[in-house]
């Protein structure tokens, strides 16, 4: 089995209202670039990474000069033949990598009939449990609908969440409004769950001495951990005197990284990305290493569709210390570009795809209609904020969002 071709289609997918973040926002859709490998025995892998656009196709295309001729079953030459780590110094490639080891993986998964789980030594569980995922949003501004900037609209979505999806661990992506302002709607968050598990997520925006200060603040409450409150492993050693489990998916997401904080600890639960490790195969190696050191691990969402959602949840499959309930910003989406429409939820869980490989295949009409609504709106910056123009984030942040501006023109989307 040989790589005959790579082709690359990008495409927006609308979410159901723009998402905050302590960087900026997505701006009422997802941009994410799919992969195809053709090999020469007809099949075709599937692929996906985020952001990009035509920068992100080109360089996909680009690839074609490594991989055409390559067995994708050669899978170990992969890191060294596209993402050499001495070589990337110049070209960061890892999220390529990723896409690429994905649709090998799917390919070779085809090949010899069956699931990628299987590939991987065989799954442990059916299905992977996931937590919500709550941010601060805008309204839609086609409906108007979704605004979620008060206590009282955040309490309303998490339980309508866990009411429709049964979640049983909510996570609320922080780092908008000033620390105050979000203590008191992750509170009130507790004091409507009924006990469920929280989880806290500014995006390493507070200095060290205000998530010390926010972290006592909720050591009373059922948190299950308090994830990337400040930027750094040694901003987070500063924090291991709170007694509260510490995440990360922004400090620990290479060997190196991962080696350092065994070494000298500074995190607990390392929350395992298979585009930002480079792989599945990667987040599975390191999730071996946790095991051998008694660290959690969870799998990080980094906002995908149903290609990369599928990789995901092979990955949980496999891992025998996944104590964690994964991340999705899947149920933001209002669609997906796979056959048979969205992953559903049941009691908190996806079930792991069945099928040969990833388990996935590409609904061409769909791709055909969000890569034109891609071409008609285009990217956006992640690192901006349609209602603040001219704002940028320092880290540690002091330039806070206010929740009672207004909403932003409808022309800036």
């Amino acid at each position: 089995m040989k790589i005959t071709d790579i082709r690359a289609t990008t495409v927006a997918v609308p979410l159901q209202a723009p998402l905050l973040h302590s960087n900026g926002a997505h701006w009422g859709r997802f941009v994410r670039t799919i992969v195809e490998i053709e090999t020469d025995n007809g099949l075709v892998g599937l692929g996906e990474l985020g952001g990009g656009g035509e920068s992100a196709e080109a360089a996909i295309v680009a690839l074609k000069r490594y991989l055409v001729g390559h067995d994708p079953r050669q899978l170990n030459a992969l890191p060294f033949m596209i993402a050499n780590p001495t070589a990337s110094l110049y070209n960061n490639r890892t999220q390529l990598l990723a896409a690429i080891e994905f649709a090998c993986l799917d390919l070779v998964g085809q090949d010899l009939g069956v699931s990628v789980s299987e590939l991987l030594g065989g799954r442990l569980r059916d299905r992977v449990p996931f937590a919500s995922y709550l941010f601060f949003r805008y309204a839609d501004p086609r409906t108007g609908e979704g605004e979620i900037r008060d206590p009282d609209q955040l309490v309303a979505e998490a339980l309508r969440l866990k009411r429709q999806y049964g979640f049983r661990v909510h996570k609320l992506k922080g780092g908008v409004f000033p620390p105050d302002y979000e203590l008191e709607c992750y509170r009130a968050l507790a004091a409507a769950t009924d006990g469920d598990l929280l989880r806290y997520d500014p995006n390493a925006a507070l200095s060290v001495s205000e998530a010390l200060r926010f972290g006592k603040a909720i050591q009373d409450l059922p948190n299950d951990y308090y994830e990337d409150p400040t930027w750094g492993l040694n901003g987070l050693r500063q924090l291991r005197g709170l007694g509260l489990p510490l995440a990360t998916n922004t400090v620990v997401i290479n060997p190196e990284q991962l080696a350092a904080n065994v070494l000298n600890p500074a995190v607990d639960v390392i929350l395992l990305d298979t585009t930002f490790w480079g792989g599945i195969r990667a987040c599975v190696k390191a999730a071996a290493v946790c095991e051998t050191f008694q660290l959690g691990v969870a799998v990080h969402s980094s906002g995908e569709l149903g290609i990369q959602l599928a990789t995901m949840l092979h990955l949980g499959a496999v891992l025998p210390n996944l104590d964690h309930a994964a991340d999705a910003h899947y149920h933001h989406l209002v669609d997906d570009i796979i056959v048979g429409g969205p992953f559903e939820y049941v009691d908190g869980a996806i079930a792991v795809p069945e099928g040969p490989g990833l388990g996935v295949r590409l609904d061409y009409e769909k791709v055909a209609r969000y890569a034109e609504y891609y071409r008609e709106v285009g990217g956006y910056p992640y690192d901006r904020d349609p209602g603040r123009p001219g704002w940028y984030p320092l880290i540690p942040n002091d330039r806070w969002a206010d929740p009672t501006a207004p909403q932003p023109d409808t022309l800036t989307w």
